[in-house]
């Protein structure tokens, strides 16, 4: 694990450098785009409604060291980013709004379309503000289908897209549950950092602001199927759908002397090599005729995992890997959650470094995981308390804002 100091050094420029985002996003789909953006060097203005609590409600889960709005999920989707705090339903609030658009090279929200338009937010309105803009709005559903105007999270997106089918085609147990992970919100975050990308290059080539939609649904849905559709890809439908290998409840860990184990060896020889180092003869898997041809394997499918079962049994999960590894087998040692970060590899690349929070203390980040070599991601600045930035930011815009920065400040008060 590294320790990065936070204060300024010299440092390499950036790919996104000078392009500024107006972040209207909150929770997790949006602000995991935006936070891509900002890594790779993107000014991040991240406009949050001053409410009772103040700011976005992904700050207030978990329990932070010192202040309240500063939880951990927060610190791990909203570094460098500049919080401002704006109510866009009082006058002077919008007006401070749209001048900060008229800056931006990009507009992104999560906000309901509806509710963006009741605003004066949607796209054509800030397009007479600002014609070359690129807007991003991420949603929950396509504006073209019957959901459009619908709420989305991810547990309704997992269940809509068919990621609660997975589970129950695993292990036989009939009803549908989610998959453990916030997948759905963060897989859409990444189509979403890409679709902003993909836009910003299309103006740079032509200068011209679009309207991208990154649809919530529509991504999850795109992620899960391409190996799920599987034998409804063709017409009439080969096979069932769900990829069939995923889906084998023989794919599994093995338990080891004092974990368990992941090992997918790629030829039938490395099966003789992990079974020779259990102890057993030399041949033990090629040599068996019961696992000559795939069918036979199939056949005596059970024979083989109880052969692994208690091979694995023989050794350490890191006397395997040691060993496998030197024999160019596949395999890796299954972590627990709280283990992950005393990996070796992990530590050794600095992925997760020990930062210095200006209010909340000591914190861990991880490192952008995308290596640049010309143009390197970075953290500029630590996940901010709400409004932290209003006044630097609106004072970036002229004199004529400083009766919204002062009430965003005294605003604060609830935090």
């Amino acid at each position: 694990m590294t320790h990065e100091h936070n204060g300024k050094s010299e440092r390499q420029a950036q790919i996104l450098e000078g392009v500024r985002v107006i972040d209207m996003t909150s929770v997790l789909f949006g602000s995991f785009s935006t936070q891509i953006l900002g890594d790779l060097g993107a000014d991040i203005i991240k406009i949050e409604g001053p409410g009772r609590k103040g700011g976005d409600i992904l700050r207030y889960a978990g329990k932070p060291p010192v202040t309240k709005g500063m939880g951990p999920l927060f610190q791990h989707y909203n570094r460098n980013k500049r919080s401002v705090l704006l109510d866009a339903s009082v006058p002077e609030d919008k007006a401070a709004l749209l001048r900060l658009i008229e800056t931006a090279d990009m507009f992104i929200s999560n906000v309901r379309m509806n509710g963006l338009a009741r605003l004066g937010l949607d796209y054509e309105s800030l397009k007479a503000v600002k014609s070359d803009l690129v807007y991003v709005h991420c949603t929950g559903y396509g504006a073209d289908g019957p959901y459009a105007s619908l709420q989305a999270y991810d547990d309704l997106i997992q269940a809509a897209s068919g990621a609660t089918d997975l589970l129950p085609r695993l292990d036989g147990s009939e009803a549908p549950r989610y998959l453990p992970s916030m997948i759905a919100d963060k897989s859409s975050g990444l189509f979403g950092a890409v679709a902003a990308l993909a836009a910003l290059m299309h103006h740079q080539k032509t200068g011209e602001g679009q309207f991208v939609e990154v649809p919530m649904l529509e991504c999850f849905t795109y992620f899960n199927m391409t190996e799920h559709l599987y034998g409804h890809t063709f017409v009439p439908p080969t096979g069932p759908a769900a990829y069939s290998r995923v889906l084998n409840p023989n794919r599994r860990l093995f338990k080891t002397k004092d974990g368990y184990l992941a090992i997918l060896p790629h030829a039938d020889d490395t099966w003789d090599i992990f079974f020779e180092m259990a102890g057993m003869p030399p041949n033990s898997f090629t040599g068996d005729p019961r696992f000559q041809t795939g069918a036979q394997r199939k056949e005596h499918i059970s024979e083989i995992y109880e052969m692994i079962e208690n091979a694995a049994l023989a050794h350490t999960a890191d006397e395997w890997v040691r060993m496998l590894s030197e024999r160019n087998v596949p395999c890796m040692k299954a972590r627990h959650l709280d283990e992950v970060m005393e990996d070796p590899h992990l530590q050794a690349t600095g992925f997760f470094m020990h930062r210095q929070h200006p209010t909340e203390g000591e914190y861990v980040s991880l490192r952008h995981p995308i290596r640049f070599d010309k143009t390197p991601a970075t953290i500029r600045y630590d996940p901010p308390l709400p409004g932290e930035h209003t006044a630097e930011v609106l004072a970036e815009i002229g004199p004529q804002s400083r009766d919204s920065a002062k009430r965003a400040s005294s605003g604060r008060g609830d935090n």
